[in-house]
Parts: C-alpha cells; structure tokens; sequence
C-alpha cells in the first residue's frame, strides 16, 4: 500500500483528493491536514510515501521543501511556484534521489492541449490564450496559462521567460510574447481557450474542467508514477509520454 498524505485537505481540491485516493486498492490516506497545521510535524507522524500538496501559492514552496526533506516523495499540485523555486525544489529532490511531480494541471485533456498548442505554435506565428477560473483562484494568470504560452514560445524558439512575479499576476499580460487574459468569475472551474489566427482562418483548442473530479485520474497516476521514479518531473506530460 502507499501510504499518501495530502495536505489541504479541507480546502475543494483536498476534499476530492482524499476521496479519490481512499478509493484506490493500492493506496491509503495516511493522514490529512490543513493550511496552519504542522506539516513537519505530520510527516514525522504518519511516515507517508507521498504527499500531495494542494494549497496556497504562498505556501507551495515551503510545503515542498518540508515534504521532500522529510524524504517524501512530492505530488505538487499548487500553482504559483517560480521558476526558480520549481528549479531548486527539482535539485534538492534529485539530491534525495526522490521521485515526485510538479505539475501545473492534472486533468489529462488539458495536458494534452498544452501539448496539442505547441505544436500548432511552430506552424500558426499569432496566437492567444483565454484561461477562466473560478473566483477563489489567488494566481492570475493559470498556471497551466503560463506554462501554455512558455512551451508555445520554446517551440517557436523563442524565450519562455515570463517577464512578471507568477505571485503578483495580471489579468491581461503576456509571456513569451503571447497575450493571456484571465477571468475569474463564480461559475467556473477550469477552463482554458488557445485562439491562434492566420490569413483567413481561425484554429481554436479548448479544454473544460466540469469539476475537480476532472483532475483526479491525473493526481492518481502522479501518486503511482512518482514511486518509482527518482527525480521530481515538472508536468503530467513527463509521465504520459507526450
């Protein structure tokens, strides 16, 4: 059995988490805490093999960290990491040896748009993105948005840096030179349009999470994957094979 300990466990993503990895044959939920608990603490604890983070952005690095210097393997759900934080949070877990994921999104469809949009980029030069999120959402833009527009720019051969702070965000921005608006209205889930235009057409690719449901078969194959793993990969995709 794996043993999993998801942290933000109250919060709407936690609550489906416990669901759906309690439902798993081969995995149990070890422990559950919240934003405020002690999560060093509740490592020490409940020994887990994995720990899924699903919490703030203002939280997710130091959340990480822990996990990993426990020698926990990271499921990293929580949107608003650096670069630079993504990058050190990868060498401390290579150092370890520890298998994990960071991953922007979990639900499979918009993975493959992510995929599916890169593509396109080497072909299509003009492009936006349209991402829509429910009104609790703190970073703006997604960070499946950003990731979106980054690998379209590196496909372009472009740089994917994002001139701006993921934690500050925008609403109407650009990174890696393609526009991204992002609405935040009650409603939502998950959404997310790619529009690219050319001489007298349109192409447009479009994923919608429904609910979060939608993310948990993404969450499960990241718990599975990351145990034999022994890096931390940044992106569903590294373990689909796309």
């Amino acid at each position: 059995m794996i043993k999993v300990l998801v942290s933000g466990a109250a919060g709407r993503m936690g609550r489906e988490v416990v669901t759906a990895v309690s439902a798993q044959r081969d995995m149990v939920v070890a422990a559950q805490i919240d934003i405020g608990d002690d999560l060093r603490a509740a490592l020490a604890a409940a020994a887990p093999d994995v720990a899924i983070d699903f919490t703030t952005p203002a939280s997710a690095y130091a959340n990480a960290r822990a996990i990993i210097e426990a020698g926990v393997r990271p499921v990293i759900g929580t949107t608003g990491l650096t670069p630079d934080e993504v990058g050190a949070l990868v060498a401390l877990a290579g150092s370890a040896r520890l298998g994990g994921v960071i991953a922007p999104n979990f639900a499979i469809g918009a993975v493959l748009l992510m995929h599916y949009a890169a593509h396109a980029a080497r072909f299509l030069p003009r492009a936006e993105i349209i991402e829509l999120h429910h009104d609790a959402k703190i970073d703006a833009p997604s960070g499946t948005a950003r990731m979106t527009a980054e690998r379209m720019a590196a496909a372009r051969g472009l740089a994917p840096a994002a001139p701006h702070d993921a934690r500050g965000g925008f609403r109407g921005g650009a990174v890696g030179g393609i526009p991204i608006h992002s609405v935040r209205l009650e409603g939502f889930v998950a959404h997310q349009e790619v529009i690219f235009g050319a001489q007298g057409q349109a192409l447009t690719l479009r994923h919608d999470s429904f609910n979060r449901e939608s993310f948990m078969p993404g969450v499960v194959l990241a718990v599975r994957e990351s145990m034999r793993l022994d890096r931390v990969v940044v992106g569903l995709e590294k373990i689909l094979g796309l």
